[in-house]
């Protein structure tokens, strides 16, 4: 073989060598892209920047698996990282419900990420998590939930008696606990079972009635209900994560706060725009009486937050313990701010 053929086969040899040594994660979110997937883009980002591009993620919105089957998509190793919702199945990941409590006081996007980090680090969740051989990367922090509605107002307790809303969760049980009726269609359905008057109203963060369109039926808006918020993390795959180079998954987990800084910053551009997307788009703001708020709280509060602890616990689980956790995290939070 002469000098130049040589050459070549070298050249095929390195670049073998190099795409074999590259690591591709799959990555399975849904919808669209918005506010609520930016921390996943940017982490894939950093990543990829971090390795000189040996490290890439391929992020799918509804390819590669419904979003109600994330975790068990990442369970069978069919991709490597997924994000997902506690009350899609509440029963494979009942530890980390205690976050989707109605009226937990949360009262921003940064205690939610250091109540939601401060649980996702409990050994319970981290074992109940293995189960699924998922392990817990970061979470997707999503303000207070609130109505939209058709029709006229619901401003009181009373009109939520018989109320078809779209919740999940905590949220759901709230709603029951005053009357209402709650339905878990997915978050892509939302928008058609408010259009063909499936539901009367839809629950969510200000991003999701965007994304999902259910602005765009609405005629109202309740500014402070606030009943609480669902919890949405981002899981890996156990066995994808220990097969990582030591430079890889120093990449990847050096790159979780500085993602969820870009989603921080970039949901409260959202937020200071939300008025006028209402007036643009003619959305009724309506406030809750704090009397109507405390009747609320003392139904939907307290009450299902005991019951949780006692079924949780009766299951096994530390409940007491993870419901604690929450308060002692948002009184740390707070007392360093």
């Amino acid at each position: 073989m002469n000098i130049t053929g040589k050459l070549l086969c070298t050249a095929i040899a390195v670049t073998f060598v190099t795409e074999a040594s590259a690591t591709e994660w799959n990555v399975s979110v849904w919808g669209k892209r918005r506010a609520f997937t930016e921390h996943i883009h940017k982490i894939a980002e950093l990543v990829e920047q971090k390795t000189d591009g040996e490290f890439t993620m391929n992020i799918s919105y509804g390819g590669l698996s419904k979003n109600t089957e994330n975790l068990d998509g990442i369970s069978i190793g069919a991709f490597e990282m997924a994000q997902f919702c506690a009350g899609y199945h509440a029963d494979k990941n009942r530890a980390i419900t205690v976050l989707e409590l109605p009226f937990l006081g949360v009262a921003d996007l940064n205690e939610e990420v250091a109540v939601s980090h401060a649980v996702y680090a409990h050994p319970a969740v981290a074992e109940e998590m293995a189960q699924w051989n998922a392990k817990m990367l970061m979470t997707s922090p999503m303000p207070q939930y609130n109505l939209v509605g058709t029709g006229e107002p619901r401003d009181q307790l009373s009109q939520f008696d018989g109320m078809r809303v779209r919740a999940t969760g905590g949220l759901g049980k709230a709603f029951s606990a005053v009357g209402g009726v709650p339905t878990s269609v997915t978050s892509s359905e939302a928008y058609q079972a408010m259009q063909s008057g499936v539901v009367d109203t839809v629950a969510f963060a200000q991003h999701a009635h965007l994304s999902f369109g259910t602005i765009n039926e609405a005629d109202w808006w309740t500014a402070n209900l606030n009943p609480g918020t669902v919890n949405c993390p981002v899981v890996v795959n156990i066995d994808a994560y220990d097969a990582l180079s030591d430079a890889e998954r120093e990449a990847l987990d050096s790159s979780v706060d500085e993602a969820i800084a870009y989603y921080l910053e970039n949901y409260g551009e959202l937020l200071k725009k939300w008025d006028g997307v209402l007036e643009e788009k003619g959305v009724q703001k309506v406030m809750i009486s704090d009397e109507e708020l405390e009747k609320f709280r003392e139904v939907a509060g307290k009450p299902i937050h005991k019951a949780w602890i006692e079924e949780m616990s009766a299951q096994g689980l530390p409940a007491q313990e993870l419901y604690d956790l929450v308060f002692k995290t948002l009184a740390e939070v707070r007392a360093s701010n």
